[in-house]
């Protein structure tokens, strides 16, 4: 299983780049940000009285990346995740072969629908059409990725021939995972991704309820995911999970479903106290390594 880490970049936290060099240093396998393009001031959040600063103030995704794709060599970058329902497709068709580019095909496409109805009707998207808005905008990147002359012609999309250059180094594309949780995830992670990037948690609450996974219900779902894939003769979809700790009782658990990657957090603060919880991390990781090798 690898490990990565994640961060919501800010103005007033540790940057990408460093953050990105000091995580390659130590040895960790990927580095994630996440996204949010604004917050209106009417959001109701889901797990506090008050939207946190941080949602409030993150960069930009992509230039984040950028930024940590020029001090990095091997750590593969990636979004977790990337609101498609707030981007153009086109441009961010672009943006994704860009960063490809520029890191040497080290580009991850985590993507999710969203959660706040404000924030995307603000992007010119209704919150009921959130989930069919992701898949016609996937669909209709995917096409700039792999045709020299792309097109596409949905219900909410409708892009004449066109073409763009460059295309993404990996090929088809950079694997995309799909973020979410709920009734009808394992679907779309089958019908729309390489994989799936679930938030899982040991403690619940209904707060919770179709934005994060279980740690029991979880289970249950990778053996129901890895069944779908299997009857319909597909690739095993990858798994890389978010929201556990680096705590030898949640890594026997991702080992024991053989889950793929498992994303760590990090605060949103200085460089002192993110750098700190970057080598507690892998400590923890080597350490676990240690004992299992034993």
């Amino acid at each position: 299983m690898k490990f990565g880490v994640s961060i919501f970049p800010t103005h007033y936290s540790a940057g990408p780049a460093e953050v990105a060099a000091e995580a390659e240093r130590l040895g960790f396998e990927s580095f994630w940000v996440s996204e949010h393009s604004h917050i209106p001031v009417d959001t109701e959040f889901p797990f506090a009285d008050e939207v946190p600063d941080d949602y409030r103030s993150m960069f930009d995704p992509f230039v984040s990346l950028g930024a940590a794709a020029a001090v990095t060599d091997q750590l593969r970058l990636g979004t977790s995740i990337c609101l498609v329902t707030q981007h153009d497709p086109i441009n961010c068709a672009k943006a994704v072969a860009t960063i490809d580019q520029i890191s040497a095909g080290r580009f991850e496409f985590g993507i999710g629908a969203g959660w706040n109805p404000p924030e995307m009707e603000n992007h010119g998207v209704a919150f009921a059409n959130r989930f069919k808005m992701t898949r016609e905008r996937l669909e209709a990147m995917k096409r700039f990725w792999t045709q020299d002359e792309a097109e596409y012609h949905g219900d909410l999309v409708d892009i004449t021939r066109s073409w763009m250059w460059p295309k993404p180094v990996q090929s088809p594309y950079p694997p995309v995972l799909i973020a979410g949780a709920g009734p009808n995830i394992l679907k779309r992670v089958i019908s729309q991704g390489d994989g799936w990037m679930p938030f899982v948690v040991s403690s619940w609450n209904q707060s919770m309820h179709h934005r994060m996974t279980s740690l029991g219900q979880f289970a249950e779902q990778v053996r129901e995911l890895r069944r779908m894939s299997a009857e319909l003769g597909l690739p095993r979809k990858t798994i890389s999970v978010k929201g556990l700790a680096a705590v030898p009782s949640d890594i026997d658990a991702m080992e024991a479903l053989e889950i793929d990657r498992m994303i760590l957090p990090l605060p949103q603060a200085g460089r002192d106290e993110v750098f700190e919880v970057l080598d507690s991390h892998a400590r923890a990781v080597a350490n676990y390594a240690r004992e299992g090798a034993a």
